[in-house]
C-alpha cells in the first residue's frame, strides 16, 4: 500500500523579515485625507488601536521630540520584529510625523489581517480586522 505525503509551501507573505510592509511614503495605498485633515483624533484612534491611552498623541503637542510617535513606532518595531532604531523614530517623529503615523496605521492592519488568517485567537487582532476596508478611524 502506498502512502501520499502531502507538502504544504509555506505562503509569500509579501513583506521581507524585519521590515515595514509598507514605505513611508505610500499613503497613496489608502485613504489618508482624514489622517491629515484631523491629525490629533486620527492619531489617538491608531493608539486605541494598539492597545495604549488614546490620549498619548496629545502629549506629542508639548515637546520638541512627540513622545507618543516614537512609542508607538518603537512599540511596533518590537512587536513584530522590525528593524531600525529609536534614531530612525525621532527623525520620521520630527520631520514625517503624519506620514509615520499613517506607516504605523498601515502596519497595524497588514499585521492584523496576516496574523488573523493564519489564527483568531487574540481579540485585539480580530477587532482590528474589521477595520480592513476603513482606514482605523
Amino acid at each position: 500500500m502506498s502512502r501520499q505525503v502531502v507538502q504544504v509551501q509555506p505562503e509569500s507573505r509579501g513583506q521581507e523579515a524585519g521590515q515595514w510592509s509598507t514605505g513611508l511614503c505610500e499613503c497613496h495605498k489608502d485613504m489618508g485625507c482624514f489622517a491629515l485633515c484631523c491629525l490629533p483624533v486620527y492619531t489617538c484612534r491608531v493608539t486605541s488601536a494598539l492597545g495604549a491611552c488614546p490620549c498619548l498623541p496629545l502629549l506629542d503637542c508639548i515637546a520638541c521630540v512627540p513622545p507618543a510617535s516614537l512609542a508607538m513606532r518603537a512599540s511596533i518595531r518590537e512587536r513584530y520584529g522590525i528593524r531600525g532604531s529609536v534614531w530612525s523614530d525621532c527623525l520620521y517623529g520630527c520631520c514625517c510625523y503624519p506620514l509615520s503615523w499613517l506607516q504605523i496605521s498601515r502596519e497595524l492592519k497588514r499585521r492584523a489581517a496576516s496574523h488573523a488568517s493564519s489564527s483568531s485567537s487574540s481579540a485585539r487582532y480580530t477587532a482590528l480586522t474589521t477595520l480592513q476596508g476603513a482606514h482605523l478611524v
